[in-house]
């Protein structure tokens, strides 16, 4: 088959549409190789300028000349800005300079220059070395099996992990860049643009978000999109003092955020490891200060090498299959997709009538669009273990997609499962393990006994410069497993046990 013949009539329907994936997969990578084909060029192009100019009585203004002259000639040959060249040209050196391992996996199609610049920006403020070498591979290898925008979403947490500056150091000079701006566009319009701290600016987001599908098509003749009725709820709100405009009762919708930090975090022993879902890391005070307006807590086990979820339970029990999933699956599991879990469907993954269990390894979230294909258009899900899933198209072909939790996770530790020396017999009757348990449903024997105290879900309300009310916090993590034999019988907790289980928080 060929693309002259792709469409003749006579040519089979199914063949022919895989044909065109196959043939979109490898012109992707052919684009992949040509993009960092121009990268090289325009990383070329830099070099010499500054090579030329090194030795010159002003290096740095005759460099800058160099760069513009070249920049300038480019973009002529191109039809393109000479500013817009040199903005390549900046980017194109970091990266082969920066990012060896990044260059070398879009060279050879592996990643899309999309990928390339979420890993770049997610790096900033991440040291040269031994550091950025580590971030680099791991990003690349999450690049391999996510979209830009799902890459986007982990990889700050990757840095943090990995940062030698503390996140709440940065996090303190980035709030001082907060501000509101205006700029002005064609036809009587203007952008607002407002830098806010990532956890307010998702919360305000997502307060516009629920107004405007509790409004739209509510009343007859109003024909307006959701992003228009967004924006005239912002106006309503801020100009207003309440959602005149966009209809009754709206005051009542509260904004709703995920955060997720380890007990160890939030018992101030730690300062790593929060994040907010959708966003990236953010700093632990915040979300201690979250924490502390939450009416409960989801405790979560989570495997301290892989980072997958192994166990969820409540506090105070509630919902535990749909609150499992939320923490599990943070979005919509269908590839790429990222619509958050307040805006999701439970679905089972083998319809109830057809004998599929109500159970976490028979359930993922998917937002309606999804949802829907999945029933229409005969797509079929597989659970492989650990939230991992294997869509199957209605062409055949299988699509995995790993759970954002996972993928996130950056081991800091040995593998407990992993056997070490050869020569060291260990426990035969298993209390190396961790938790101490003897019980092989619980994973690790963390039940709870060993956690600290004082994760008792107080009330009242957080101040966060006005933060959104009806926040909903999840704290996750794992355990922490001591690398020394335990005598214990484990039977009883003592000082050796270093066990520590982590905790969900739900509104």
């Amino acid at each position: 088959m060929t693309l002259d013949n792709i469409s003749d009539a006579s040519v089979d329907p199914v063949g022919a549409f895989l044909f065109a994936v196959d043939s979109l997969r490898e012109i992707q990578s052919a684009q992949a190789g040509l993009a960092a084909m121009e990268m090289a060029l325009y990383a070329a192009v830099f070099a010499q300028a500054e090579a030329i100019t090194a030795e010159m009585a002003h290096p740095i203004i005759d460099r800058e000349q160099a760069i513009r002259t070249a920049s300038a000639e480019i973009g002529a040959a191109l039809r393109v800005s000479d500013r817009t060249v040199q903005r390549r040209m900046s980017h194109a050196f970091d990266v082969t300079a920066g990012f060896p391992q990044t260059f070398e996996a879009l060279r050879e199609g592996r990643i899309t220059a999309s990928h390339v610049s979420t890993i770049v920006k997610a790096s900033e403020g991440l040291p040269t070395g031994e550091a950025r070498e580590t971030y680099e591979g791991i990003a690349i290898e999450r690049a391999e099996q996510l979209s830009p925008g799902r890459l986007g979403a982990i990889l700050p947490g990757i840095a943090t992990q990995i940062h030698e500056c503390s996140l709440a150091e940065r996090h303190q000079r980035a709030r001082k860049r907060r501000r509101i701006e205006v700029r002005d566009t064609e036809d009587g319009m203007a952008e607002l643009l407002a830098v806010l701290p990532a956890v307010l600016a998702h919360g305000v987001y997502d307060r516009l978000t629920s107004m405007a599908k509790a409004v739209e098509g509510a009343e007859e003749g109003d024909e307006r999109c959701r992003d228009e009725i967004r924006a005239d709820a912002l106006s309503d709100l801020v100009l207003g003092g309440g959602p005149v405009a966009v209809g009754d009762g709206l005051e009542a919708i509260q904004a709703q955020v995920q955060v997720t930090v380890p007990v160890l975090t939030a018992a101030r022993v730690s300062e790593h490891g929060a994040e907010l879902h959708g966003s990236g890391p953010m700093d632990a005070e915040t979300a201690r200060r979250l924490a502390g307006a939450a009416s409960g807590w989801d405790r979560v086990m989570t495997h301290p090498i892989s980072g997958a979820i192994l166990a969820v339970d409540r506090y105070r029990p509630s919902q535990d299959i749909r609150r499992a999933l939320r923490v599990r699956d943070e979005h919509c599991r269908f590839p790429g997709c990222r619509q958050p879990a307040h805006r999701c469907d439970a679905d089972h993954s083998l319809a109830a009538v057809d004998g599929g269990d109500t159970c976490i390894d028979n359930m993922a979230l998917l937002c309606p669009r999804h949802h829907g294909m999945k029933h229409d258009c005969a797509w079929a899900i597989a659970h492989l273990g650990n939230g991992v899933l294997r869509w199957t198209s209605p062409s055949g072909r299988d699509y995995i997609d790993t759970p954002t939790s996972t993928l996130r996770f950056f081991p800091s530790g040995p593998d407990p499962d992993d056997p070490g020396d050869p020569g060291d017999p260990g426990d035969p009757d298993g209390s190396d393990d961790p938790g101490g348990s003897d019980d092989p449903d619980d994973p690790g024997g963390l039940d709870g006994k060993n956690a600290p105290g004082g994760l008792s879900g107080p009330g009242g309300s957080a101040d966060l410069d006005g933060a959104v009310d009806g926040v909903s916090l999840d704290y996750a993590g794992g355990w922490r497993g001591s690398d020394e034999s335990d005598e214990s019988d484990g039977d009883e907790s003592d000082e050796s046990d270093e066990s520590v289980p982590s905790w969900e928080l739900l509104e």
